[in-house]
């Protein structure tokens, strides 16, 4: 017999192909007034294969997509790897020069662009140190859609399942992006995994709210794809957009991080759903306050943890029914938690500085380690950073969390933002969740500040809901009635926080604004 019949090299364009046959006239994609049938949809993405091969990308290339939540960046996913090179994705928020050095860094060939985003391509071609071949999408000069017309369909088999599927570069907050390395396999699995804990079905309607260059979306434009059901395109983020399907085109499902949803949550717009909206939300933890104004407004949330090293979400607060009959604060206190291992990945670590376990007694920290297929190959082009971040076989998250007896881990804080005031620990996050339960706050974000006496405190940069009011001197002395004295904060500063193109807040420019006062 041939050794081959009982193996097939795991690859998540597959599951476009398979909904092509199953899903055929189906409409799987929707972009404003654009509509594309399944089958049309992977004619498409062949031919975009073929368009890049007409090019001159060969197997093993780099091509590096700027563009919004469209059916650009979604075909990208299958037509790049169709012709058997490598995806870069790229953030739509960065600088020109920082897009400049992932061309180089990555060594991308071509770069398709959105029209909103032709002018940082152009710039980051000029400044990039290597030729870069620019293909518009979109507006008056759609280049790409003359390219796909005249090209031949281009499927380019996987041979190596573990062979680079795509490069994701980390935001570089506080140094040059690192670009992450997916692989076939585990970018099949975790989509797998995304599509059944979201419970995805053919008839599934999935709004673009996260961001598609995020971790290739948390790996739900293939997910997305297996379930047979519908991508509904966002090429831009506002409440009242999302209001608007949510009501008008049958949406079941979202993700998007705490930020992004308390937008939402509390916008004008706001009111309760007919029907139940299937909600994710990971990159920080969402406050028991917005769990509960989630589920006032019919939008089941599920909780998820990851990183970009980790494909997105490869931990999920796993729901048992037997919790909907608790009050619904505690359900909200346990919805908060991270939880387990997705149903690919390895069961969840928290260790001390030695690499052993903590106790599970929801009290000792320790920082999160993982392992298994929905783990990067490593960091592109950095032995040396990949050998720190995986010392023993398991990847340190940089993250610090404890372990419940039940199992599931809950995450503290990052490393980073952990504050030591007069040798003691203090959780931001903790903080957070305190000053959130006030009815008029929309939003916290907690950092050290320096201070002569215990080295450092908490400060709490507060932006309150619309029309709401509330003084320093209440919010303080709200977060002493739920913390120790010592936990609660020194000083309130008030007004809209810094975010990143995902919705993450950014607390190392909160830092730098106390330090530099």
């Amino acid at each position: 017999m041939r050794p081959d019949f009982s193996f097939e090299p795991l690859t998540p364009t597959a599951f476009l192909r398979r909904s092509a046959h199953v899903f055929a006239d189906r409409v799987g994609v929707i972009d404003g007034d654009v509509r594309f049938r399944y089958d049309a949809f992977f004619d498409r993405c062949l031919r975009f294969a073929g368009a890049l091969r007409g090019l001159g990308v060969d197997a093993g290339d780099r091509v590096a997509v700027l563009a919004g939540n469209t059916h650009v960046l979604l075909a990208a996913h299958y037509a790049v790897p169709f012709a058997g090179a490598t995806l870069v994705a790229l953030n739509t928020r960065i600088t020109a020069s920082d897009v400049a050095y992932i061309l180089d860094h990555a060594g991308v060939s071509v770069l398709v662009h959105g029209d909103a985003y032709e002018a940082t391509a152009a710039q980051a071609a000029r400044e990039a140190r290597r030729r870069v071949m620019l293909v518009s999408a979109g507006g008056n000069a759609d280049a790409l859609e003359a390219l796909i017309a005249g090209a031949d369909p281009l499927h380019e088999p996987v041979d190596d399942e573990r062979s680079l599927l795509a490069i994701n570069y980390t935001s570089g907050t506080t140094a040059r992006p690192k670009g992450v390395m997916y692989h076939h396999r585990g970018a099949y699995l975790q989509a797998l995994a995304m599509a059944l804990h979201m419970r995805l079905d053919a008839d599934s309607v999935y709004l673009w709210t996260l961001p598609m260059f995020h971790c290739n979306g948390w790996c739900f434009p293939w997910a997305v794809s297996a379930a047979g059901a519908t991508h509904l395109c966002l090429p831009k983020l506002d409440a009242n957009t999302v209001w608007r399907h949510l009501r008008e085109s049958g949406v079941t499902h979202l993700c998007a991080a705490p930020t992004v949803l308390t937008m939402t949550a509390w916008a004008p717009e706001a009111s309760r759903l007919a029907q139940p909206v299937h909600v994710a939300t990971g990159g920080a933890p969402p406050t028991p306050a917005l769990i509960e104004r989630l589920a006032d407004l019919g939008m089941q949330i599920t909780h998820l943890y990851g990183l970009t090293e980790t494909y997105g979400p490869s931990v999920i607060c796993d729901w048992r029914s037997e919790w909907d009959r608790e009050p619904l604060a505690e359900q909200a206190r346990r919805k908060a938690r991270q939880g387990v291992a997705n149903v690919i990945g390895e069961p969840i670590r928290v260790v001390d500085a030695n690499g052993d376990d903590v106790p599970r007694d929801a009290q000792t920290m320790g920082e999160i380690a993982i392992r298994g297929n929905n783990v990067m190959l490593g960091y592109y082009r950095d032995t040396e950073t990949t050998e720190r971040s995986c010392p023993d076989g398991w990847f340190r998250t940089g993250d610090l969390g404890v372990m419940h007896a039940d199992g599931y881990v809950e995450l503290r804080d990052r490393a980073k933002d952990i504050i030591i005031s007069g040798g003691e620990n203090i959780s931001s996050v903790e903080v957070e969740q305190a000053l959130t339960s006030h009815s008029a706050v929309l939003e916290v974000a907690v950092v050290a500040g320096p201070d002569e006496k215990w080295g450092e405190v908490p400060i709490a940069f507060v932006t309150l809901k619309e029309g709401a009011n509330a003084s320093d001197d209440e919010l303080i002395r709200h977060a002493r009635e739920r913390l120790a004295r010592f936990k609660a904060p020194k000083r309130i500063v008030f007004g809209p926080l810094p975010k990143t193109s995902t919705g993450k807040v950014q607390k190392n420019v909160l830092r730098d604004r106390l330090h530099d006062a």
